[in-house]
């Protein structure tokens, strides 16, 4: 097994594409042991696709996009705006307040990183934002897509670790806005260092956050109506998935009606795009998890780390260390695919709950969007205003302090993570 890791980390070293090289060094295992017919990684692939538990994905990828589509991005931007506006570094506050309210929407890092870029991106650096603060503000207020529900990274996980995706959903609510909390101070501590002011001066009257309210109250009710659906029983996670589909359409032709024929088929082709590349590095990358069964990996592992340490915490922390590593040369959903299988059966054994662990995980892993040296939802905002990476590593550096202070807070007091999944599933 440690050739086929070799190989793995030489292919991605030369820039193959992540899942073609999960999938040459998952068969490469196959052609070390000989006794092993040759015909499992084909019918590994083809059953991975089959696991009904994933069809959540493609689901949850597709309402995004509608939701994306249909105009709720401005009425939840004008909502972030008035909440935000008068705190210092006001517009700076609106882009982190924007993130957090259309996670439930977007659910991807990299995809909310990029929206937020294009629409207040080129307004901060008229505002004297310089490129590399701005930049990681933009940056960074992603973080919060995956973890506030539905995050596709808790669906991916769930599906791989045999997890309560339900209860995954929910532990991401108080996290969550731990995150936003512990960025605004940042930002509001930095911002006052450089003068950046707020947006406005005047509060906002209660006219004019009822009707930001109200615009806005169909993304705010996604989250809730997920949650409610899957405590009450009504929906599994994969039914779920379809139940938001037709929410984003009817929200989109009938409530906003700015879902137009052309933005329809515009959200189809992204979609597509997107559950392509997710479900094709999905099918590869069982491939390469049968050959870390199959070794018994995670009972090396767990045997070795046990050797080290029997606290914990401790082990918990040694393997987020390691993810955030990991996670500035690889994407965050790669890491879950590949890492769960091996993590989650060892962080049983210390008796950690498998939903804190996951939760934890996820951030660290989703940490490493924004970290070079490939960070993608980094190189996407850099992109996009134009930013050296030199700049932006620089200045990002108390917003990576800062979310790295709660995902320490989270792995040592586990019932900030557990409290919402205990309340609505009961204890697990």
């Amino acid at each position: 097994m440690l050739t086929v890791l070799i190989v793995l980390a030489v292919l991605l070293a030369l820039g193959m594409p992540v899942a073609f090289a999960i999938g040459i060094a998952g068969l490469l295992f196959f052609l070390q042991n000989p006794e092993l017919p040759v015909t499992i990684p084909v019918q590994l692939t083809v059953t991975e696709t089959q696991n009904f538990a994933l069809l959540a994905v493609p689901l949850f990828i597709l309402a995004g996009n509608f939701l994306n589509g249909s105009g709720i991005t401005q009425n939840i931007l004008r909502l972030a705006s008035l909440l935000t506006g008068r705190m210092q570094g006001g517009l700076a506050q609106t882009s982190i307040a924007l993130s957090t309210l259309m996670s439930g929407v977007t659910g991807s890092s990299i995809a909310d990183a990029a929206m937020n870029a294009r629409v207040l991106g080129p307004e901060m650096l008229k505002r004297g934002f310089s490129r590399g603060y701005a930049a990681g503000v933009l940056s960074y207020g992603s973080l919060m897509a995956p973890i506030i529900p539905p995050g596709i990274g808790f669906i991916l996980y769930g599906t791989v670790g045999q997890v309560s995706i339900g209860r995954l959903f929910a532990a991401g609510i108080v996290p969550g806005l731990m995150l936003w909390a512990s960025l605004a101070i940042a930002i509001s501590i930095t911002a006052r260092r450089r003068g950046y002011g707020p947006e406005r001066e005047a509060r906002p009257t209660a006219g004019e956050l009822g009707r930001a309210l109200i615009g806005g109250i169909w993304a705010l009710l996604f989250p809730v109506i997920l949650l409610l659906g899957l405590r009450m029983g009504v929906f599994t996670p994969s039914e779920i998935g379809a139940f938001a589909v037709v929410y984003a359409v009817v929200i989109g032709f009938f409530a906003h009606r700015m879902l137009t024929r052309a933005s329809f088929r515009e959200a189809i082709e992204a979609s597509l795009v997107d559950v392509g590349a997710v479900m094709f590095l999905l099918a590869l990358s069982a491939i390469f998890g049968y050959g870390i069964v199959f070794e018994q990996l995670p009972e090396e592992i767990a045997e070795w780390m046990l050797g080290i340490t029997d606290d914990a915490n401790v082990a918990m922390v040694l393997i987020v260390l390691f993810v955030l590593v990991a996670g500035t040369f690889m994407e965050g959903s790669v890491l879950i695919i590949m890492l769960t299988p091996i993590f989650l059966p060892l962080l049983t054994q210390y008796g950690i709950d498998p939903v804190h662990f996951g939760l934890v995980f996820i951030i660290a892993a989703t940490i490493g969007n924004y970290t070079p040296p490939v960070g993608g939802a980094m190189f996407v905002v850099c992109q996009v205003l134009r930013c050296p990476i030199g700049d932006y590593t620089r200045e990002s550096t108390p917003f990576l302090i800062a979310v790295s202070a709660v995902t320490l807070l989270l792995i040592f007091v586990p019932q900030v993570v557990l409290v919402v999944p205990d309340l609505l599933f009961g204890p697990s």
